[in-house]
């Protein structure tokens, strides 16, 4: 008998350790697994897709409108928001959407409709349109071993303003959807140099540094902005204005 207690004695303790053992692992495994839901918290980012980068809402505030929104089928692709552009900087950050006032948006839409009705395929780019005039400043000053008077080819004198710090430019291609490429206008956008100057054309195609089919693309977009209302100027193929300078200075509030 006395044996017998013993025995139930002995099953008895290993089965208080054993209890006191899972109690243990179990309170382990709590502890742990809070832990690790407190990490996992404090690890987590949470990003507002919606939010407005600064600059677009700047421009929002002084009632641009993003062209897109006008006409969806018009293409935009800020160089400035990307370094392939003559200052391989980035000085646009978020922003990717392009905005314009509203009189040359529609301006720029009804050049869209233009296009497509003769081209169904090609589509307008939009490289740059609404510049603030900070922006204006750094460009001016990167060509500063260029002289003023030849720099304003290139770079309106932020001084006086460039239309872009209105919201009245507009730099754009055309871009072909059945290649899925810009059409072949003789240099990149931003070339500084007598190729890109519409008023040397001719003379280019005669010296064998433009040909008929790059001369014939400038003119599918001339063609299309100009039925619009544009204006183009004489340095850039790419460049187009709603209205004057004056007259944009008299209608807007440069863009800061």
């Amino acid at each position: 008998m006395t044996k017998l207690k013993l025995i139930l004695g002995f099953f008895t303790i290993i089965q208080l350790i054993a209890s006191c053992t899972s109690q243990t692992k179990t309170e382990n495994t709590d502890s742990l697994t809070a832990d690790s839901t407190q990490i996992q918290k404090d690890t987590v980012t949470i990003v507002d897709e919606n939010k407005i980068p600064e600059l677009e809402q700047r421009m929002i505030d002084q009632g641009l409108v993003n062209i897109q929104t006008i006409d969806s089928t018009i293409m935009v692709e800020l160089k400035y928001s990307t370094t392939d552009n003559f200052v391989h900087t980035d000085v646009y950050g978020d922003l990717t959407r392009a905005y314009m006032q509203q009189k040359p948006a529609e301006m720029l839409a009804k050049a869209s409709k233009i296009l497509q009705s003769k081209y169904p395929n090609y589509r307008l780019l939009v490289y740059d349109s609404s510049r603030p005039l900070t922006v204006q400043h750094k460009f001016w000053a990167l060509l500063d071993t260029v002289p003023p008077i030849k720099r304003a080819d290139f770079v309106a004198n932020p001084a006086e303003g460039s239309i872009h710090n209105f919201g009245s430019a507009v730099d754009l291609t055309v871009y072909d959807l059945t290649t899925q490429k810009p059409l072949d206008m003789g240099t990149k956008y931003d070339y500084f140099g007598d190729l890109a100057y519409p008023i040397y054309e001719e003379q280019m195609l005669k010296e064998g540094r433009l040909t008929k089919e790059q001369i014939a693309n400038r003119l599918v977009l001339r063609n299309a902005m100009e039925k619009a209302g544009y204006m183009r100027i004489d340095s850039e193929w790419w460049h187009f204005n709603a209205l004057s300078r004056a007259k944009a200075k008299e209608l807007y509030k440069i863009i800061e």
